[in-house]
C-alpha cells in the first residue's frame, strides 16, 4: 500500500514555458533510461531478492522513482501549459499534439511509446541488481545531456540537477545491496552466477 503526499519531492516552478525542451526532457518519462521504467523494474525485480534488506531496497527506490516520475510530467507540463498548437508544431510536437494534445505521455525525445522490452527482470538477483547499476548509470548520462541542453534556463536545470544526484544515490545503494546478496551467497556456498546443477563438488574452478 503506498501513501501519497500531495506535494513534489522538489519544487517545481518553471517560469518561461518551452515546448522545445519538454520534447527532450519527457524521454526521462517514458523512454529507455526514463523514470516509468525504473520504477517498473525495481518494484517487480523485489520479489525475487533472496532477503528483506535488499527487497527493501528496491522497494524504497522504486517507490521513489514513481515520485521522479511525477517531478519529470510536472516538468514537461509547465514546459507546455499555455502553448498554442503552432507553438507545439515548431518545437517539432505537432505529431505528439496530434496524438495527445496537452496530456503527458510516456514516450521517448525520438517519439517511440514507452515499452517494457527496455527493462530487465531475470529473477536473479546478482544479475538483476547489476542490471539496476547499469540503468542509474544510463539515467546520470541522460539527466547530464538533459542539462547541457537546457542550460540557459536555471529553474529546469535545478530540477534536473536534482534528479541526477538522486541516480548517482541509488547507484550508490544498489552497490550495497549487490555486496550484501554476494555475501549470503558466498555463506549459503553458491555461486555468483547459477548453475544449472548447483553441484557443490564441480571441478570448473568457479569460486564457491
Amino acid at each position: 500500500m503506498y501513501y501519497y503526499v500531495k506535494s513534489l519531492q522538489y519544487p517545481i516552478n518553471i517560469k518561461h514555458r518551452n515546448p522545445q525542451m519538454a520534447k527532450n526532457i519527457i524521454s526521462q518519462y517514458g523512454g529507455p533510461d526514463g523514470e516509468l521504467g525504473a520504477s517498473l523494474r525495481y518494484l517487480s525485480q523485489r520479489f525475487g531478492m533472496p532477503d528483506q534488506k535488499s527487497k527493501a531496497v528496491l522497494n524504497d527506490i522504486g517507490t521513489e522513482e514513481l515520485a521522479h516520475l511525477e517531478m519529470v510530467g510536472t516538468l514537461v507540463h509547465q514546459l507546455t501549459d499555455g502553448s498554442s498548437p503552432e507553438e507545439l508544431q515548431k518545437a517539432g510536437m505537432g505529431d505528439y499534439y496530434t496524438d495527445h494534445g496537452w496530456g503527458v505521455y510516456p514516450q521517448a525525445a525520438a517519439g517511440f511509446p514507452y515499452t517494457a522490452a527496455s527493462m530487465a527482470v531475470k529473477g536473479d538477483p546478482v544479475a538483476d541488481l547489476t542490471e539496476d547499476l547499469a540503468a542509474e548509470q544510463k539515467a546520470r548520462a541522460t539527466y547530464e545531456k538533459l542539462i547541457d541542453l537546457c542550460k540557459d534556463d536555471r529553474d529546469v536545470v535545478d530540477v534536473l540537477k536534482y534528479l541526477r544526484e538522486r541516480e548517482v544515490v541509488h547507484f550508490q545503494r544498489f552497490g550495497e545491496a549487490l555486496n550484501g546478496v554476494q555475501e549470503k551467497l558466498y555463506q549459503r556456498n553458491k555461486f555468483f552466477m547459477h548453475n544449472g546443477n548447483n553441484n557443490n563438488n564441480n571441478n570448473c574452478g568457479c569460486m564457491n
